[in-house]
């Protein structure tokens, strides 16, 4: 099995059952356009978001990493009316691009972007929630994970789901060799998550555009 057929199967199931619209396609143009880098989720992927939050009925969504805002719509578009998303994006130009596609999909009204470090901006997230959140996805710098998910775990309610992407990292994280940041800071992460007893968790190995990697779903007891 190589990456082209991976590539190929991804295109087949993504023209069939996700295929973008206007505001998708321009999202992606525009952060391509402005050199931010390709490493938002698939199209694949975004749906399986997109779905879960539909699942869950999630009113309140906490995303940490924003890019420029790809995850962002699917997640949005999972929310009622009322619904509220925040997203924490560390650089000030991603979030430019971010608002912008956000708003060009109809979604500025329910979304709100969050700009700094997200370690910096979480405790400010806590102080205004007047809710828990019903899910949280994380995909921002992986050596923070450990600390990401202790956020998370503090600020989704009883039976909300906290998913965490590129757990896998090409499959480094079994690589007990492999010391990187990222792949040390997913280890640990991982580590919390078999420790904790507020968590029912397991781990979806992924292949197709994006490469092979995978999601931890986890689901708060």
């Amino acid at each position: 099995m190589t990456e082209s057929i991976w590539n190929d199967v991804d295109e087949f199931f993504a023209e069939r059952i996700r295929p973008q619209d206007t505001s998708l396609a321009a999202a992606l143009r525009d952060g391509k356009a402005a050199g931010l880098p390709q490493i938002q989720v698939s199209a694949l992927q975004a749906g399986f978001l997109e779905v879960l939050a539909r699942t869950v009925r999630a009113r309140r969504i906490l995303e940490i990493g924003t890019l420029f805002g790809y995850s962002t719509i699917h997640l949005a578009r999972a929310l009622p009316d009322d619904g509220r998303l925040v997203t924490l994006e560390h650089s000030p130009a991603h979030a430019e691009v971010a608002r912008r596609n956000l708003e060009r999909a109809g979604l500025g009204g329910v979304t709100e972007i969050r700009v700094g470090a997200a370690l910096d901006t979480l405790p400010g997230v806590a102080h205004d929630a007047d809710r828990p959140f019903d899910l949280v996805f994380i995909d921002a710098d992986k050596e923070n994970n450990p600390e990401y998910l202790e956020w998370a775990l503090k600020l989704t309610r009883s039976g909300g789901v906290i998913v965490v992407d590129n757990v896998v990292r090409g499959g480094s994280v079994a690589d007990l060799s492999d010391t990187s940041p990222g792949v040390v800071g997913t280890r640990r992460m991982l580590d919390l998550v078999a420790a904790s007893d507020r968590l029912d968790a397991s781990v979806l190995q992924t292949v197709g555009s994006k490469g092979y990697d995978g999601f931890l779903i986890a689901s708060v007891r």
